[in-house]
């Protein structure tokens, strides 16, 4: 006679989705991006039952860039969970990204039924293992140390307290960088004080430092705009800020944001994201912007908009060009649709957008957005097509053929 016992549990399989998701509960994943579909569903819905915080995102890519800032900013990795085939082809973005920077990242992705493994099945995709230990892969170390980076991180700071060390401060290096940012921060500022309109990009930027919070976090994306607000934008404290990193990702910035919001939300509330993007790295996940009005996320966005990649061209002078061909052959490739208004997204779903061309209307917009705590915000702020950033001492920082 059978155990009765043993017909009970039968009775009560637990399935393989909660089974991932206890998993990932065990190891205290606090946070899991993704958009669901068929075989991962079940998946998000067990993690939810459990406690793990699901943000469904609107792209693979952005939500695997989400999860992959999830382990920068929080030292646990963070969970980016996606369908099979497809699904996990835009995830390789961030993957890649995650890779490069070292960053702690973990993809679940659906699989075709295994017993159709090499048969063409519905989204089969070939999986590879990817080692992510890398030690002197860039410069030659004099010393490698491979091990648990609490522990290690714990020895080392028990050695230097124990033995004090900083750089000499009156070295000729420190002199000579002194010297430098005194000279970088001058020309910043007089670039930043001329009155004419379109605004350029130093005077967008000393407007935007001067409300920025303390202790907020500061994500930006672009050629120019990324370049110039790591100059100019400050940050005070660890971990607060986020861009392309080493792998000069564009499309990243809508994705960090999120992970960084869901995080201040529940660590530090109050805390804003200010999110910088350029027109064009806007457009790589400009629709997480439903993202973050439906979780309703304290991102104020800011798109500085010079109608293009690099440069781009003024409302006139673009209706002049298409006076003489179709505008796949007479439009530049940089050029994007001139005084697009990219606020119009963010309200669309709820939220506040405002378009500017004035600094003084830049202020106003940036004052009111600060000052709502109830909804994010998009500021569609207009430069000149043709800004550019000061001259670059090194030309690896602009190369170009043109």
């Amino acid at each position: 006679m059978p155990d009765s016992n043993f017909a009970e549990r039968s009775e009560e399989q637990v399935s393989g989705a909660k089974v991932i998701a206890q998993a990932l509960k065990t190891q205290d994943v606090e946070y899991i991006f993704g958009i669901v579909g068929i075989p991962v569903t079940e998946i998000a819905i067990a993690a939810q039952q459990l406690g793990i915080k699901y943000i469904g995102m609107r792209n693979e890519q952005a939500a695997c860039y989400a999860a992959s800032a999830i382990g920068y900013l929080t030292s646990r990795p963070g969970v980016c969970l996606v369908v099979s085939g497809p699904g996990l082809i835009h995830a390789l973005g961030g993957m890649a990204n995650a890779n490069m920077n070292c960053w702690p990242l973990l993809v679940i992705g659906g699989s075709s039924e295994r017993n159709q493994e090499t048969m063409g099945a519905f989204q089969e995709f070939p999986q590879v293992d990817i080692c992510a230990e890398e030690l002197g892969n860039n410069v030659k170390p004099a010393v490698t140390l491979l091990g648990n980076i609490h522990a290690v991180t714990k020895q080392l700071l028990e050695e230097l307290d124990k033995t004090p060390w900083q750089y000499p401060p009156e070295s000729k290096w420190w002199k000579t960088l002194r010297e430098k940012m005194k000279s970088n921060e001058a020309a910043s500022k007089e670039l930043a004080s001329k009155k004419s309109l379109p605004m350029n990009y130093y005077t967008v930027f000393y407007h935007v430092q001067e409300q920025l919070p303390r202790d907020c976090f500061v994500v930006s994306e672009g050629a120019n705009t990324m370049d110039i607000g790591r100059t100019v934008l400050q940050n005070y404290l660890p971990r607060h800020r986020l861009d392309a990193g080493t792998f000069g990702t564009m499309g990243v910035g809508l994705g960090f944001a999120i992970a960084a919001a869901v995080v201040a939300k529940d660590r530090s509330p109050g805390q804003w994201i200010i999110c910088v993007e350029g027109d064009s790295a806007f457009g790589f996940s400009g629709m997480e912007v439903e993202t973050i009005c439906r979780y309703n996320l304290p991102i104020i966005l800011l798109v500085v908009n010079n109608n293009g990649i690099y440069q781009g061209f003024d409302t006139d002078t673009w209706k002049e060009m298409l006076k003489f061909q179709d505008a796949t052959a007479v439009v530049p490739p940089m050029c994007l649709l001139p005084n697009s208004h990219y606020e119009q997204v963010m309200t669309a779903f709820g939220g506040k957008g405002y378009f500017v061309q004035t600094p003084e209307e830049l202020q106003k917009s940036l004052r009111q957005s600060l000052a709502d705590t109830t909804k994010p915000s998009l500021i569609n702020i207009m430069i000149e097509p043709q800004a550019t950033r000061k001259a670059q001492d090194f030309h690896w920082l602009t190369r170009s053929n043109m």
